[in-house]
């Protein structure tokens, strides 16, 4: 009777599991589907599970548009903005945690950085669009990459402040006990002990910044500086949508985060594991 509530356990396990992992892989698997498929096929109104006759003309239209130009901007855009912020939430959010500072002004400023992350990005845009260009980063990446900060840094503080205020004060007072200056002790001490939460923060951070719409559609004019999300856009008219080019352009957008992801996870797996010995 007991092995038999064990099977029956395990195997709702399963099935809920892959019910789950359904859940996840069918929209991708859809997506592939539909970008094989010719225009008629797609419009059919007998939905095919599997194309008749399966081509790759719709990567190849949307190749010919110069897919890599854009998807050049945007790694270099999202990366870019998801480094900054790593590095600047790391520090400020160490100086926030060990420094005291008059007033609770660390308090405040937590709660302010959480404000300007809660507020409407459009309510953002017109005071950015007219500091961008009265500084010259109109229609440019860099300008981007700055623009991407609103989203990016906020959430990055916030994540690492929690991994950082876990942190022992004991292995920096001894690090500093043992002559290492307070630059020493944060690259070579806090650092690495905070490595998993960083790198966990990152991949969220890049997925921000890789998805990022509204201002890339409001502060880049020129067609070969758009970022993916802008050029999907495109893809969808008022009077008709092109989905064969639209799922190839979607499944191609979506790689480099599977493939990023993919990096994180062995790089939590390891770190978890080292802390565990």
């Amino acid at each position: 009777m007991h092995q038999f509530r064990l099977i029956i356990k395990r195997m709702l396990f399963w099935m809920i599991l892959l019910s789950f992992l359904g859940l996840i892989l069918i929209p991708i698997y859809w997506m592939l589907n539909t970008s094989l498929k010719n225009p008629r096929e797609v419009i059919s109104s007998v939905p095919t599970f599997f194309p008749h006759d399966p081509t790759l003309e719709n990567y190849g239209k949307v190749f010919q548009a110069g897919i890599w130009r854009n998807f050049f901007n945007t790694v270099m855009v999202s990366f870019s903005a998801t480094l900054i912020s790593i590095l600047l939430a790391f520090l400020a959010s160490y100086a926030l945690v060990r420094y005291r500072f008059p007033f609770s002004i660390n308090k405040l400023f937590l709660i302010w950085v959480l404000a300007v992350r809660i507020l409407p990005p459009i309510v953002l845009a017109v005071p950015l669009f007219n500091i961008f260009n009265a500084v010259g980063l109109i229609n440019s990446l860099s300008g981007l990459v700055v623009a991407f900060q609103i989203y990016t840094l906020p959430y990055s503080i916030w994540i690492i402040y929690g991994f950082l205020k876990a942190l022992p004060i004991e292995f920096e007072e001894a690090a500093t006990l043992d002559g290492a200056s307070p630059l020493r002790v944060l690259v070579s001490v806090v650092a690495p002990l905070v490595r998993t939460g960083v790198i966990a923060t990152s991949i969220f951070a890049l997925i921000l910044a890789w998805n990022e719409f509204m201002f890339a559609l409001l502060f880049v004019r020129t067609p070969r500086l758009l970022t993916l999300p802008v050029v999907i856009s495109r893809y969808i008219g008022e009077y008709s949508t092109q989905w064969g080019e639209l799922m190839a352009i979607g499944l191609l957008a979506s790689l480099p985060i599977l493939l990023f992801s993919n990096f994180v996870y062995r790089q939590l797996t390891e770190g978890f594991s080292m802390s565990l010995k």
